[in-house]
């Protein structure tokens, strides 16, 4: 197409779509979805306690009542506050190019956390798992219930508060340079327990480097629907680890092995390798927040051999018993 200015024909000047701001929040919709979510978490857990032994998918459901309710109910003011009350302005968008934006941005976070952890490993730096000790036997309706809670609900409560409140109020004080890594760190942080000790250290550094991916992630693409698949497909493939139990037949192949208890075996059958094999990879992937410790009850922590807990853990790669 062309146009005549009066003298010549011409083309038209080109045209660029210019990509719309980063919607942003005022501070405090962000300070107040912490200060709720911290409250939550501390009323959650003794929530938690009560039902750790039950087997009823009704006690799961209040749990995360306890644990996520009061966020979402923030997310609501928010909206109502400082919006136009549509779910866009907190980044609830999904596109269908979202379908290879999600697994990429998993591929990213994980490539990062196999390599932090090792890093973490080689270093001493202790690290635990976020996936408390259970036991098997649950019943069907349960496990539906933990597989609903994990892949579906964690994902979208926690990307709405951590990407699409806290992002965007950070962002109104500060450049995305410093408001992804502290909405990171923060969500690093939502995972630890004072039950995990020094444990908690490694944990959070570990999550908080999928927090800083995601962030970037829903940075760059203005919406979190990328980064709700992503952290779905986090969830995801732990319960199937975890609840496939595909990872018991190779302790022997690759683990977390205590160290301080391998000995040099006579013989295939006595050797005494210390494997603790929920830890193996649960540690680094799974990353729902402890309101949901006792759907984690399924992933229990089990060890062949005799733990000595003081000893150092170290990473190592196909493990074979001398003959």
């Amino acid at each position: 197409m062309r146009y005549f200015d009066g003298r010549v024909w011409a083309p038209p000047a080109p045209v660029f779509e210019q990509r719309p701001p980063h919607q942003e929040l005022p501070l405090p919709a962000a300070i107040g979805a912490l200060l709720v979510l911290l409250a939550s978490l501390v009323f959650g857990r003794a929530v938690v306690a009560l039902f750790a032994d039950s087997d009823r998918p009704i006690d799961i459901a209040a749990s995360v009542l306890v644990g996520y309710g009061p966020s979402l109910v923030w997310c609501w003011y928010v909206l109502r506050r400082w919006t136009d009350r549509r779910l866009r302005s907190i980044g609830w968008e999904f596109r269908w190019g979202d379908l290879w934006r999600g697994p990429a941005t998993y591929l990213t976070a994980i490539g990062i956390q196999i390599v932090l952890a090792a890093v973490l490993l080689l270093l001493d730096v202790p690290i635990s798992s976020n996936v408390d000790d259970g036991d098997a036997g649950r019943s069907t309706a349960y496990v539906v219930a933990i597989v609903v809670v994990t892949v579906v609900a964690a994902p979208v409560v926690e990307e709405i508060v951590f990407r699409g409140v806290v992002l965007r109020g950070l962002l109104s004080r500060m450049s995305p340079a410093w408001a992804i890594p502290i909405q990171g760190v923060l969500f690093g942080v939502a995972h630890v327990d004072p039950s995990r000790g020094a444990g908690n250290v490694g944990l959070a550094i570990v999550l908080s480097s999928v927090g800083i991916v995601l962030g970037a992630g829903a940075y760059l693409t203005r919406r979190i629907g990328p980064t709700v698949i992503a952290h779905a497909i986090f969830n995801g493939v732990v319960m199937i680890i975890v609840l496939s139990g595909v990872l018991d037949d190779l302790d022997t192949d690759l683990g977390i092995v205590d160290q301080a208890n391998v000995t040099e075996p006579s013989s295939h059958h006595d050797h005494r390798l210390t494997i603790e094999h929920s830890e193996r990879l649960e540690r680094f992937c799974i990353d729902d927040l402890d309101v949901l410790h006792s759907s984690a009850r399924l992933a229990g922590q089990h060890s062949t051999g005799s733990v000595d807990h003081g000893s150092r853990v170290a990473l190592t790669a196909c493990v074979q018993p001398e003959r």
